[in-house]
């Protein structure tokens, strides 16, 4: 009897860590996403209002959740009294403070950080460029990581499920 509980006990506990691999896959697909999302509102406003990077930030960060918009209203107040030449190395710590909470790859984080250095020096059309080019780019990581979704979880749940019929094999 304490057998059959202890085996049910241990499948539905490695089942329920191959769910939650699967969720974590679903949860860093949609801040990459997000971060679409911010990239595109931050975009929207430089084309539209042609307003200054410190503004800009601001205005987008009332329209953001958090971690976004404590990183947003941070870069706001950098920029607003930052010195020349300055904006790069504002925007790097900026990511490394408040959005390591996000668990990025290095890869995206590293695309990110790149963008900081075509954002600061230039007007509001070529800062915009450069922004539809991150987007792009974006994208492509995006589908990638959308492609392999399925598939991750499917590993996921199917390993957690093995690996508990495998301990239970082992434990009885």
């Amino acid at each position: 009897m304490w057998k059959m509980i202890g085996s049910i006990l241990v499948l539905t506990a490695t089942s329920g860590a191959g769910f939650l691999y699967g969720m974590e896959q679903q949860d860093y697909l949609e801040k990459l996403l997000y971060i679409r999302h911010i990239i595109y509102m931050l975009k929207g406003e430089l084309e539209y209002t042609k307003a200054p990077l410190g503004e800009v930030f601001g205005r987008a960060a009332v329209r953001v959740r958090e971690p976004y918009k404590g990183w947003l209203h941070g870069l706001e107040r950098q920029v607003e009294r930052r010195k020349e030449d300055e904006f790069f190395k504002i925007w790097m710590r900026s990511i490394d403070r408040d959005l390591h909470t996000l668990h990025l790859k290095s890869e995206h984080v590293i695309q990110l950080k790149e963008l900081g250095s075509c954002l600061g020096r230039m007007d509001s059309t070529s800062e915009s460029l450069h922004l539809k080019l991150y987007v792009e780019r974006l994208e492509l990581e995006i589908e990638k990581v959308r492609e392999s979704l399925s598939a991750k979880k499917r590993i996921g749940n199917c390993l957690g499920v093995m690996g508990g019929i495998f301990l239970i094999v082992i434990l009885i």
